[in-house]
């Protein structure tokens, strides 16, 4: 069964930058962008943090792309793209997991997430919170390229972290 996580729209610029600062994004990370797109999410954690970083994405054409992207901004060896469906690759080896998905696919992703991401993960969702995950921080801006694009900029992320298995909180 395929279901729709929405409509390519890629990332403003800014919004990549606050994802990657809210998640505290380091040289040791390995970010996972989940709808990857055009790539430019993991393209920035390597070209700015040095991070490695996987993109998933199931079209062919936005695989490419990115690809391409990662060639031209000389971190080809530091980023991978996968053409696959988000549920059927595997999240252990990430640190960092970034998400723009609808809260529909949020919503059966929840188990995937809770079963693979090792304790202290940072995910970092724009615009639309995880159900039943209580956050750790959120960020509300205004993005004017999003206003360009969207015909609104108002922004939210929010981070949450895994918890180490046995803690308690909030």
């Amino acid at each position: 069964m395929r279901i729709d996580g929405g409509p390519y729209v890629p990332t403003p610029v800014g919004v990549v930058d606050q994802m990657l600062k809210l998640a505290q994004v380091r040289e040791r990370d390995t970010v996972y962008d989940l709808g990857s797109g055009d790539g430019r999410l993991v393209i920035e954690a390597a070209q700015r943090y040095g991070a490695r970083g996987i993109g998933v994405e199931r079209e062919a054409r936005l695989v490419e792309l990115a690809r391409a992207n990662a060639k031209k901004a000389g971190v080809a060896g530091r980023v991978q793209f996968i053409q696959d469906d988000l549920f059927n690759v595997s999240l252990a080896e990430a640190s960092v997991v970034t998400l723009y998905l609808l809260p529909r696919l949020l919503v059966l992703l929840d188990p995937k997430l809770r079963k693979e991401l090792k304790a202290g993960t940072r995910v970092v969702s724009h615009d639309y919170p995880l159900e039943r995950w209580p956050y750790e921080r959120m960020l509300q801006f205004d993005d004017e390229e999003k206003f360009f694009n969207m015909g609104f900029g108002a922004t939210a992320l929010y981070l949450y972290r895994m918890p180490v298995p046995g803690a308690t909180g909030g």
